[in-house]
């Protein structure tokens, strides 16, 4: 693709799916930020050196100041100063071995010193160094004193440390997922929840407009996972209550049911939850606040705990995160659909022969790009002769493959009234120029072959396109000067024109610029080596020499191609043979 579309559409790229993975990042940066902001207990997050990130609104209480305030400054600045070595050697342990601790200590507040103990454990989120989180819980006697002033005693301290590392666990989970594959998604996201709420978990999703059951993850013991092997058979009915939460978009919280029926019936007309032994319900939407994608619901066993607000809330949060992950892997898979069924209507099913030639080309797209290219190569009957053509259309998607297919089938008609590829290079660009494509252009090479006295004459035109090069059987090669302007972009632009022979054994080597613009961990482009390249392949058949090329060119860029690659060889023969049994000579 000509170079000036990179930089062009380089802008267009970047808010594409591209932005998946970021939009990701900054969904599980914000999840992190309201739970560990609600917490009832004070927390501080602190880097590796010992600096307060940040604190939330219960450490700016403890401290008598905003939350603001410690931003910045050395924890241990916090500290009393005959516990502050101790303090710094334990948030270092911490950081170092990943290890969690606590200490007894006192913290100094704007009434003085408080007795306290910190809890300190690491936490890793997409995008950021390892950090720690420092709670500071009550020291002395928590239980009276956790009644006594409402705040929490160390067991809640844990709890909320624990909801830490799931929303940190189940976020690392959909962001190695996004764009890759919802079904893995899902499977796993629900596990981790039957795991760490040791809870029944189903998800059920959205499709053709019913509810089905996509997966059910079971706490971890024999009996629980053939259940659940027999219930992810059965899809939700109509009136269950996932049916009702996707129907409504809200979510439904049931710390105690007696109604059996709410999840519909298990296996042998049982109702489920009878068979699941549960009594408490959790029930939300997934739903990206657009649209509703299914349904994730989490039934507790008895002697478990019961569903409550906190619990709404974190599954809400993570349901809102799948429903996006969902939407980006469909969105994703849609968009690769489009991009594979466009390229393959621009590109020759089957590449025609030319008779007394071998004819070979390639195509390969630019690494990690979902977006369809606009290179094209094409073979065709033109005159008593045969046209071959080959074109790069800059830029990417839909609207650039809208212009390749004008180009490409706009050359090929042309060619029938008018072999002459100037004559079809000035008939193209006035099809280009009429047709008002946004101002995208195309770069094309146009030529015209027929047998004269047992040699294959070329007519070549050229359209602002690389000049092709000649590989003769003995291994010497010449670049041809291409040149012209591109079409759909002057009125009067004139093709550049070239004719020669082909001997017997001669080839000609036809290509797109993301060949030569293959750049190597050096900032050396292919095109320095492309005629030394195809020098050592002279005498090789067309299916060889594209095919070593591409390899060559892949090994030489480690694998990144920038863009679309696309190249077209012709091997010069023996003419072929008439009905009369001589050679055809015109």
């Amino acid at each position: 693709m000509p170079r000036r579309s990179e930089r062009q559409d380089s802008g267009a790229d970047a808010g594409g799916l591209g932005d998946a993975p970021a939009a990701g990042a900054h969904a599980e940066r914000r999840l992190l930020h309201a739970v560990f902001q609600q917490a009832p207990v004070p927390l501080f997050l602190v880097d590796s050196g010992g600096t307060v990130r940040r604190a939330n609104e219960a450490a700016g209480e403890l401290l008598g100041s905003g939350p603001g305030y410690a931003t910045g400054k050395l924890f241990a600045a916090f500290i009393d100063p005959p516990s502050r070595a101790a303090v710094q050697t334990l948030l270092a342990a911490a950081a170092r071995d990943g290890a969690p601790g606590q200490l007894r200590c006192a913290v100094l507040t704007s009434e003085g010193a408080a007795d306290r103990v910190l809890a300190v454990r690491q936490v890793t989120s997409r995008g950021e160094e390892d950090q720690l989180v420092v709670a500071a819980g009550v020291a002395e006697d928590p239980v009276r004193r956790a009644r006594a002033v409402g705040e929490p005693a160390p067991s809640v301290v844990a709890a909320m440390t624990r909801r830490l590392d799931l929303v940190t666990a189940a976020t690392r989970i959909l962001l190695e997922n996004v764009t890759y594959s919802e079904p893995v998604a899902v499977r796993q996201l629900a596990r981790l929840l039957a795991r760490e709420l040791t809870a029944w978990v189903i998800v059920d999703t959205e499709h053709r407009g019913r509810l089905r059951r996509q997966v059910m993850a079971a706490p971890e013991d024999q009996p629980s996972q053939e259940l659940a092997r027999a219930v992810s058979a059965i899809d939700p009915p109509p009136g269950s209550a996932p049916a009702q939460v996707h129907e409504s978009g809200s979510s439904l919280l049931l710390a105690h049911t007696e109604d059996l029926g709410l999840l519909g019936d298990g296996p042998d007309g049982v109702p489920l939850l009878m068979a699941l032994g549960a009594s408490s319900v959790l029930c939300v939407p997934l739903s990206d606040g657009e649209r509703g994608y299914g349904v994730l619901t989490l039934a507790g066993r008895p002697g478990q705990g019961r569903f409550g607000m906190a619990d709404a809330g974190l599954v809400t949060e993570l349901g809102e995160q799948l429903a996006l992950a969902i939407r980006a892997d469909r969105l994703f898979r849609r968009r690769s659909e489009v991009a594979d069924a466009l390229q393959a209507s621009l590109l020759p099913r089957e590449l025609r022969q030319i008779p007394g030639t071998e004819v070979a080309a390639a195509h390969v797209a630019a690494t990690g790009d979902q977006e369809v290219g606009g290179d094209f190569y094409d073979v065709y009957p033109a005159g008593d002769g045969w046209g071959i053509a080959i074109g790069d259309v800059c830029g990417k998607g839909e609207d650039a493959a809208a212009v390749t297919a004008a180009a490409r089938h706009a050359i090929r008609a042309f060619a029938h009234t008018d072999p002459g590829p100037g004559a079809v290079l000035r008939r193209a660009n006035e099809v280009m120029l009429a047709e008002e494509f946004g101002g995208r252009f195309v770069t094309a090479a146009v030529g015209q072959l027929s047998w004269r006295r047992r040699r294959l004459h070329v007519v070549l035109g050229s359209a602002g396109h690389p000049g092709p090069v000649l590989i003769g059987p003995d291994g010497r090669t010449r670049r041809l000067r291409g040149g012209g302007l591109p079409l759909g972009i002057f009125p009067e632009a004139e093709p550049a024109g070239e004719e020669f022979d082909l001997s017997p054994g001669d080839v000609l080597f036809l290509y797109t610029d993301g060949l030569t613009g293959a750049c190597g961990p050096d900032m050396v482009f292919f095109e320095d080596r492309l005629t030394d390249e195809l020098a050592v392949l002279a005498g090789k058949a067309p299916s060889v020499l594209v095919s070593r090329v591409q390899e060559l060119a892949l090994e030489f860029c480690r694998g990144e191609l920038r863009d679309d690659m696309t190249m077209l060889a012709v091997r010069a023969g023996e003419p072929p043979v008439t009905r009369a049994g001589a050679a055809q000579a015109t």
